[in-house]
C-alpha cells in the first residue's frame, strides 16, 4: 500500500481519475486498487513477485510524479480560465 497526500482532495481525486485510465499490462499478474482518502491518494498493489511490485510501484510514481508537475504548471489556471472578452 501506498500513500501519496496532495495538496487537496480535489488533487487526490484528479490524480486518481488519471491514472486509473491506465489498466495494469499484466492483470493476471498485478492487481491494484486506488481510492482517495481526504487528501490522499492511495493505491494498493497484488503481485505474484517482489521484482513486479518493485516494477509496478515505479512506474506508479513515475506516473504520479507527472500528474504532480502537471497540476503544479496548470492546476490554478485549468480551475480559473481567463475571462474572454
Amino acid at each position: 500500500t501506498v500513500e501519496i497526500p496532495f495538496v487537496s482532495s480535489k488533487h487526490a481525486l484528479i490524480a486518481k481519475q488519471v491514472i486509473d485510465v491506465d489498466k495494469e499490462l499484466q492483470p493476471q499478474a498485478v492487481k491494484r486498487e486506488l481510492s482517495v482518502d481526504g487528501n490522499k491518494l492511495i493505491a494498493k498493489f497484488d503481485t505474484l513477485t517482489v521484482r513486479l511490485a518493485r516494477l509496478t510501484v515505479n512506474a506508479f510514481l513515475e506516473n504520479v510524479d507527472l500528474v504532480v508537475r502537471t497540476l503544479e504548471t496548470f492546476g490554478e489556471d485549468a480551475e480559473n480560465p481567463p475571462a474572454v472578452s
